[in-house]
């Protein structure tokens, strides 16, 4: 597990604005809202910000989707994207949480601030004694479910897909809650197809964790490795 006890140095006193959305966003309305913030933080106009919404069901296309990875392109809408990344789902139950953050005051370093990322979640899934894994290859946050003598089973539990304008981040990370699992099967989930490989949430590893639940680990461990919150 990731020493998550040290800060990283994209860890700053300055508090972070934290923000919920209610209801449904849509994706092409935070996508807006995202160049919108990311420019105004360049001018000085806005501060950083980490936002947390609720998608309803669609499918995005990261910079490196492969077309084969759509199975369904008639099940939910598709939006192309310009995070990281490849096919990845949102929907009802997976807490987004877009991170707008100004690596010009923190350290410009991009495979860092990924590092520190998944830090954030396997430290937030801790608090419900998930024991949240990286590998290598791989980006995300996965949970590993071999039983002793059983066949080696590996899933996902959180994506990370990332762009950075001018040392300025957005996007950020799905993490699955309680989504409905079926909906992945639209899409080859970041293009891993190999055997014995999937994904998983909270409450599919039979934890009744709800979203505000989520919300308030995920709160308390951005804290630790980025800093503070208002």
């Amino acid at each position: 597990m990731a020493d998550t006890e040290t800060p990283s140095s994209n860890w700053l006193e300055t508090p972070v604005e934290w923000r919920i959305a209610p209801g449904y966003t849509g994706y092409e309305e935070a996508v807006a809202f995202m160049e919108a913030h990311v420019e105004a933080m360049r001018a000085g106009e806005a501060g950083e910000l980490v936002w947390l919404v609720e998608h309803p069901p669609l499918y995005t296309a990261g910079t490196s989707a492969k077309e084969k990875d759509l199975l369904q392109p008639d099940r939910f809408p598709v939006f192309k994207t310009s995070r990281g990344g490849q096919y990845t789902y949102h929907g009802p139950g997976q807490r987004v949480i877009y991170a707008m953050l100004d690596l010009n005051r923190r350290k410009r370093d991009v495979r860092l601030y990924v590092q520190d990322l998944e830090r954030w979640i396997i430290d937030a899934l801790d608090a419900f004694n998930v024991r949240g894994e990286i590998r290598d290859g791989r980006v995300g946050v996965w949970v590993d479910r071999t039983w002793p003598g059983g066949t080696t089973r590996e899933d996902k539990i959180a994506a990370i897909g990332v762009r950075v304008r001018r040392w300025i981040t957005y996007h950020g990370i799905s993490l699955n809650v309680e989504p409905d699992l079926s909906h992945f099967m639209g899409i080859t989930p970041c293009g891993i197809a190999e055997n014995g490989l999937g994904v998983t949430s909270l409450v599919d590893l039979g934890l009744p964790v709800t979203l505000d639940e989520a919300d308030e680990a995920l709160k308390a461990s951005f804290e630790k490795i980025f800093g503070p919150v208002k």
